[in-house]
């Protein structure tokens, strides 16, 4: 059977197989870097033992972990922050609106109201026509306003005349709620769009930093279980050489025993 080939240790200067540990270029470069941080003369063609190896994997894996709950806790905090910073409280245009409404207020939107429904269209048509059809016809022998009804058209710009500034006031009232409701709209913009950076700052993180650091620790675990199952192995070889030596020298000893002539 062909000899297995044996290395030396650079760590423990001990020897070893060369399936019982790795040489520094076969290593991940942050495995590396760890190594020649407390090795600085180590070489790429250096032999470490997976005993020793052992100790800078676990250094790795535990670097990644803290690595990644440090960013998360800094992404966290944003967020946090983010959420604490903005004080504007949302308000309810509805409810403020009714506190502060006065009377002439109120009048003003019941006359803003009826004046912009069918019901007005309908009942200022109906009095148009009797007004003109009894000072036309002359219906009972009323004609307080003949033709060409000048009343009329002065009842009607007095009307118009008083209707436009109550109309108005109505739809000043309309425009500061839709300033508050817009008010409300760019605050609530503004903090969900800020918030919705940090989350994708916290997702571009998950992608690019903590699941390939996952899946980097998954390897080494691997490399580590590999490594325990070769020291395993080691263990029961050196059990079984030392069981082999001791029946050896057992065998020896009972064939001296035999050979030695009675006195």
């Amino acid at each position: 059977m062909a000899e297995e080939k044996t290395a030396i240790c650079f760590i423990d200067h001990q020897k070893h197989m060369v399936i019982d540990g790795r040489y520094l270029k076969d290593l991940e470069p942050a495995t590396r870097n760890l190594i020649k941080s407390d090795y600085p003369s180590a070489k790429v063609t250096d032999f470490i033992c997976d005993h020793d190896l052992l100790k800078y994997q676990l250094m790795r894996v535990d670097g990644m972990v803290r690595s990644d709950v440090k960013q998360t806790r800094k992404i966290n905090r944003r967020l946090t922050r983010a959420m604490q910073s903005d004080d504007y409280e949302i308000v309810d245009v509805n409810e403020n609106l009714e506190k502060t409404l006065t009377f002439g207020q109120r009048v003003s939107d019941a006359v803003a109201r009826f004046g912009g429904s069918w019901g007005f269209i309908g009942v200022f048509t109906f009095v148009l026509v009797a007004w003109m059809f009894v000072n036309g016809a002359g219906i009972f022998g009323i004609k307080f306003d003949p033709f060409p009804f000048i009343l009329l058209n002065l009842a009607l710009s007095c009307i118009a005349a008083i209707q436009a500034p109550i109309i108005m006031m109505s739809q000043n009232r309309a425009a500061d709620r839709d300033r508050m409701n817009s008010e409300n709209d760019y605050h609530v913009n503004l903090k969900s769009e800020h918030e919705l950076r940090i989350l994708h700052a916290k997702l571009d993180n998950l992608t690019q930093n903590q699941l390939p650091h996952t899946l980097e620790i998954q390897k080494l675990e691997i490399e580590i279980l590999g490594q325990i199952r070769n020291e395993l192995d080691q263990l029961h070889r050196n059990q079984a050489t030392f069981s082999g030596d001791n029946q050896s020298d057992e065998k020896e000893m009972k064939t001296g025993q035999k050979t030695t002539p009675k006195e």
